[in-house]
């Protein structure tokens, strides 16, 4: 049988791994940080007629520049936006990949501040731009010193901050986006994937007038309970939309999903009246383990970094035979929980507590 070493991979590929999360048909499955949550009946009512609707056309292509849905994930961000500044593509890492297809590549490079989403390394590989890793402080939160610090010494052509970051949880200032943006000349994304999830922070959004090199990232995969639809989007500077439009594959949104993200953003509060209860889970959650004598992190996001595991792959398995699946992501004495239903937050509770004394 063929395998990879047998192939004619492009260098900057041999020996790398592809994204995955273990997708077990487990009870409690609180390891992507999904809102595990349904949808609410009239919503899923309404997006099956706009999906209807859609399937009449299907025979032709769909608008290429997906205008109205532009037009709407404006409408729903605020703070003035149009939708000549605003992208979408197939989830927020598609969106990411067009940045770097625009504005990486040979010879250019992407700084972010580790542990980090993952994704990161592997877009960077995917569009043979050079990966480099800063590592965070100890509590992982970042300063504008820092950063700034990192991104003068480094030189970068892109930099990515995440806020909150995953997996740490770790809430974003403004102040650091600040720093960052004046600290280089290249372009910064801000990954704002749990942003709905940080009640006390203002989005980088506001910080975009004036600031053409600053680029915020979105999706719809996480607080609006639509990762299934894949729809990720982007708020910047009118030229790099254009920029975007340069790589972009044609056609690239279907009909089907362009309907599905407008008929969602129609509802939008009803899609987002679980954030509130995720929140107080969240919180419950961190409570109860910090009472058992774990390290909780802080966290701004819908999921929560946790110390204190002696061995934290064992009780990744041991937590997995219960049908409980959690992400074991290789942080020494760490694991991730999502914050789910609260049935579901009870379900974990209790197994975690049950488990050996520390």
């Amino acid at each position: 049988m063929t395998s990879l070493s047998d192939l004619p991979l492009r260098d900057t590929l041999v020996g790398k791994q592809p994204y995955g999360a273990p997708q077990d048909p487990v009870p409690v499955s609180l390891n992507v940080n999904e809102n595990t949550h349904p949808l609410p009946e009239a919503v899923v009512a309404d997006i099956a007629a706009s999906l209807a609707e859609a399937v009449r056309g299907v025979n032709r292509y769909p608008d290429r520049d997906f205008l109205q849905l532009r037009a709407a994930l404006a409408g729903y961000l605020g703070h003035g936006l149009t939708a000549e500044q605003l992208w979408a593509a197939n989830g927020s890492n598609e969106v990411l990949q067009q940045v770097l297809q625009a504005f990486g590549g040979p010879g250019r490079t992407l700084l972010s501040f580790t542990p980090t989403y993952s994704m990161y390394p592997l877009l960077a590989d995917g569009t043979d731009t050079a990966w480099r890793p800063v590592e965070r402080p100890a509590d992982y939160a970042l300063t504008p010193d820092f950063v700034a610090a990192a991104l003068r010494e480094h030189r970068p052509n892109i930099a990515i901050l995440c806020g909150p970051n995953n997996p740490t949880g770790t809430p974003l200032d403004l102040d650091t986006v600040l720093a960052a943006y004046d600290a280089f000349d290249g372009i910064l994304i801000v990954d704002e994937a749990y942003h709905e999830f940080d009640a006390e922070r203002e989005s980088a959004i506001t910080l975009l007038p004036g600031r053409p090199r600053l680029l915020v990232s979105r999706t719809m995969s996480k607080a609006f309970a639509f990762a299934g639809v894949r729809l990720g989007y982007l708020a910047a500077d009118p030229a790099v939309i254009d920029a975007l439009r340069l790589v972009r594959l044609p056609y690239h949104l279907s009909a089907l999903t362009q309907a599905a993200a407008q008929a969602a953003i129609r509802h939008s509060g009803e899609m987002l009246a679980t954030v509130a209860d995720i929140r107080a889970q969240r919180d419950r959650l961190a409570a109860a383990l910090t009472a058992l004598g774990y390290l909780v992190h802080e966290s701004g996001a819908n999921f929560l970094l946790v110390g204190g595991f002696a061995d934290p792959t064992a009780v990744f398995e041991t937590l997995r035979a219960q049908g409980i699946l959690i992400r074991d992501l290789g942080i020494p004495g760490h694991l991730r929980l999502t914050a789910g239903t609260e049935t579901e937050t009870t379900v974990l509770i209790e197994a975690i507590a049950a488990l050996a004394p520390r």
